[in-house]
Order: C-alpha cells, then structure tokens, then sequence
C-alpha cells in the first residue's frame, strides 16, 4: 500500500483502536481491538481523567483512574496501530516494529510516574504524561531503528523489503 494510506490507516490507529484494522478489511481484529480498548477504557476510568486533565488538574485525573487497569492501556493502543500499519504495507518496511515498541513501553513507563512527575509546577498526570513518553520513546525508536538498519548494512532511506 502508499505512504499515503499507511498514514491514513495510522491516523485512524490513533483516534480508536480497531479503526485501522477496519480500513485494512479486518474485520474480526478490529472488533477485537475495539472491544479491547472499550474493555480496559471503561474499566481504568479512562474517560474521566482526560476533562480534569485538560484544565490542568492532573491531580485529580490520576485519582479518577484505576491504575491496575490503565497499565494495559499503553501496550494495547500502541500494538493496535501498529498491527493496522503492518498489514497496511508496514510488513515491508525493515524492523518498523522498533518505534511502535518503544512508544508502548515508554507510555506504560508514563503511566507509572504520572504520579509523581511534574511539568510548570504541576503534577503531569495520567492523560498528558504517557502521551509525552509515547512520543519520546517513537523518537528513541526511530533512532534505535536508524542505528539498527545502519549495523546491518543497509541504507535507512531505502529499507523497504520490496
């Protein structure tokens, strides 16, 4: 498939999980995924920590979730859109996986010092600080694949399998 729809697919993969799998006509994994995510969503409490977290009381949205629950959240969205980009072509782009990987593990990591961890003065909390490790860790991905790709003798602009 082009860049092109591998960015669609991806855009979806991040408004809801399952999304991407549906535009890839996989239906089964889609319905999968979103009951999955409707599932831990539900379940963590989710939805009521992003409002307080948007006004800044991330305080308040970590006391609204359920944290045994929400570690899975990071791992499960992270491997739903990657999941949807492989089967949009992703397959055969050489160690994609890399990024996706290290996003999840860096939210989950986000998730845990949400807590504790504070940006301006305030406590960063469980919405806005797994999604700045989200990002951080694809970034360290990235950098990891590059390096990895480059070990391996092969040039990162033209990694693809085809």
């Amino acid at each position: 498939m082009s860049k092109e729809k591998r960015a669609e697919i991806i855009f979806w993969s991040i408004a809801f999980p399952g999304f991407g799998q549906f535009l890839n006509k996989k239906y089964a994994k889609g319905f999968l995924f979103v009951i999955l995510e409707f599932t831990v969503n539900v379940q963590a409490r989710l939805n009521l920590a992003i409002i307080p977290s948007f006004y800044g009381l991330g305080e308040t949205a970590n006391d609204s979730v359920n944290y045994q629950w929400i570690m899975f959240y990071p791992c499960l969205y992270l491997f739903s859109m990657y999941d949807a980009y492989r089967d949009a072509g992703g397959e055969n782009i050489r160690y994609a996986f890399i990024p996706f990987v290290f996003s999840a593990y860096c939210g989950t990591i986000g998730v845990i010092y949400s807590q504790s961890i504070e940006i301006f003065g305030q406590i960063a909390g469980v919405i806005w600080l797994p999604i700045l490790f989200h990002i951080s860790g694809y970034l360290i991905g990235m950098i990891i694949r590059f390096i990895v790709l480059r070990a391996i003798g092969i040039n990162p602009q033209t990694q693809d399998r085809n």
